[in-house]
């Protein structure tokens, strides 16, 4: 369930593909992800993610180089101050800002985060994943999810 949104709410009617990838990945699996995110950018899918781990944010980049739409999902609160570059892609209805908290949550915890990439899977229609760490909690939280899943 979104507690807090701020942007383009249409976004959620769009196809969306989740971006999820561990915090230790592979140095041979970081340009794969980048190409990805180029090439996402390029089809103009719209792609949610939480843009957390720093590959993640890498991707979050390459996407707002773009135009293509971009939903956000945060593992805590609504953000009070957004960044400049969030506000131009918010007001450009290109930047969707959720998050599943009040804004009394103002901590990432591993509990939160899971809480949210829940949340990111449910909307998605399918799962790109960078990098799964074998027994991670990307793999616990897959397992009982019934959608395509690419991994790059």
């Amino acid at each position: 369930m979104i507690k807090g949104r701020l942007g383009n709410e249409a976004l959620l009617s769009k196809s969306k593909t989740a971006f999820l990838c561990s915090r230790n990945i592979p140095a041979s699996v970081v340009l794969k992800c980048y190409d990805w995110a180029i090439d996402q950018r390029e089809k103009g899918n719209c792609i949610i993610s939480g843009f957390h781990s720093q590959i993640e944010k890498d991707v979050f980049h390459y996407l707002l180089k773009g135009t293509q739409p971009i939903i956000l999902a945060l593992a805590r609160g609504m953000k009070v101050k957004i960044e400049p570059v969030l506000s131009r892609a918010i007001d450009n209805n290109r930047l969707l800002i959720i998050t599943p908290f009040s804004k009394e949550v103002t901590r990432v915890t591993e509990k939160t985060a899971m809480t949210r990439n829940e949340l990111m899977i449910n909307l998605a229609d399918n799962i790109t994943l960078g990098h799964m760490s074998k027994g991670g909690q990307i793999e616990k939280l897959l397992e009982r999810v019934n959608k395509p899943i690419s991994t790059l």
